[in-house]
């Protein structure tokens, strides 16, 4: 049962109590600036869910194997292969998606989530935990990313997905351009925090009685 109960732990951290945009508050610039459409926020979502997963399995798998002096740099490559795949799929397949994410879709290589749980996780820890790390975390940056491209789209644009469900005379253009992405993150980030707060409050009260 604690096994259980540890498992479950390594998942849920990333969603909300470890998530790496509301709290680590890692990958930012990436994050806010693809999502003005919920379109573009599934995609880099699901993008970087694919290289977190990948690479954390890899370099799970051989963690025992890679020397420890040069162990970033295989890091960055096993990364970069990956970001390349996700790359050459987009390409092929969803080529409107490779060309809405630009730049920030080659930048995943770079991106300070994958190497921070790589480095911190995936190469101290089982490949199942590593797994379970991987998916929670990406699975918490998506649905940030996609709350965020839900509000800038609907408010700054009327649509949603493209379709229009607005009137344009209702809309706020300010939620379409930068400072309204870092006004919605910090809106959710500021709820998110006090219903955590809330929460432990009553976890406290209750261990109290």
């Amino acid at each position: 049962m604690a096994e259980k109960s540890n498992k479950f732990a390594i998942f849920t951290n990333g969603l909300v109590k470890e998530n790496p945009l509301l709290v680590i508050s890692i990958g930012l610039c990436s994050s806010l600036a693809v999502t003005t459409n919920v379109f573009n926020g599934i995609g880099m979502g699901f993008a970087m869910m694919f290289v977190l997963v990948m690479s954390e399995l890899i370099i799970s798998i051989f963690r025992k194997v890679i020397p420890d002096d040069i162990r970033l740099p295989i890091f960055i490559i096993v990364i970069a292969a990956f970001t390349t795949i996700v790359q050459l799929l987009l390409n092929a397949y969803i080529p409107a998606l490779s060309d809405a994410l630009g730049v920030f879709l080659p930048l995943i290589v770079v991106n300070c989530i994958i190497m921070g749980r790589v480095e911190s996780f995936a190469s101290k820890r089982t490949v199942g935990d590593s797994l379970l790390d991987a998916f929670g975390m990406g699975l918490g940056y998506t649905w940030v990313l996609v709350v965020i491209s839900f509000v800038r789209e609907f408010l700054g644009n009327g649509t949603f997905l493209g379709r229009e469900v607005l009137a344009e005379a209702y809309t706020i253009k300010f939620f379409s351009n930068a400072p309204g992405g870092f006004f919605v993150f910090g809106i959710i980030s500021a709820i998110t925090l006090g219903v955590e707060r809330a929460v432990h409050a009553q976890k406290s009260k209750g261990a109290a009685a």
